[in-house]
């Protein structure tokens, strides 16, 4: 089972006392979080103002550091257009990421403009491509365009558990019906996350949890940091065993 720890996501600098933000605090805090259990790493790199960027100057420096000094877990990032809201733009950054400093792998949300072109540039560089599945309209594009993916990521986005569970069942039921057999991961956000997160641990599906996704424990109280909650969720993947 992969659990992937999501270090930091869209929120701004300061929404948490323990969010990383710069390199020093990613590295820092993906050595925790692997020490608590996580597998992987999902990170959003940011500039010398904290911003999230997909300019090579930021991903080659922060990869660089990942790869000398980090814990040795393959890295994922974001290419969201909430970082960089041209596609085309989007498209031309990624496609100028230094060769020597690739992720191991990007999410590329499927619902987005430009996601099929980016998701075959990626493959043609031999990145990994998590397709994030947030609706069914972007499973369903997944299907017809069959473009080259590693992993499914099923992201429902509602507020209300009921309602993130809908969503998620949905997406799963398509991708069965269309025999997508990639590997999948399931997560919330916010007050989702540690429903589907049980959810997904019912279902045998991977896992992912960090503040990018909540900063609260399931209990409510404010979450220490990011090692506090991927060890909450590697002690429920060893209670569901």
């Amino acid at each position: 089972m992969r659990i992937v720890a999501c270090l930091n996501g869209g929120r701004r600098p300061g929404a948490h006392p323990a969010l990383p933000v710069f390199v020093d605090q990613l590295v820092q805090d993906a050595h925790a979080v692997v020490a608590a259990g996580a597998t992987e790493v999902h990170v959003h790199p940011r500039d010398s103002d904290g911003a999230e960027s997909l300019v090579p100057q930021v991903i080659a420096p922060f990869m660089e550091r990942m790869r000398a000094e980090g814990p040795g877990v393959p890295v994922s990032l974001s290419t969201s257009l909430s970082t960089q809201p041209d596609p085309w733009r989007r498209y031309d950054l990624v496609q100028r990421w230094s060769a020597s400093a690739l992720p191991d792998s990007v999410t590329v949300n499927m619902h987005e403009p430009g996601s099929v072109d980016l998701t075959h540039l990626l493959h043609d560089r031999r990145v990994s491509v998590e397709a994030g599945i947030w609706t069914v309209e972007a499973a369903r594009i997944l299907v017809a365009t069959k473009v080259p993916v590693t992993t499914v990521a099923v992201e429902p986005t509602q507020v209300a558990e009921e309602d993130a569970r809908e969503n998620a069942d949905a997406i799963l039921s398509l991708l069965d019906r269309a025999r997508i057999d990639e590997p999948r991961l399931l997560h919330g956000i916010d007050a989702t996350a540690w429903p589907m997160l049980q959810v997904a641990l019912d279902l045998g599906l991977d896992i992912r949890i960090g503040l990018e996704d909540t900063m609260r424990m399931p209990d409510g109280t404010e979450a220490h940091d990011n090692a506090a909650l991927v060890t909450h969720a590697v002690g429920s993947a060893a209670a569901a065993v």
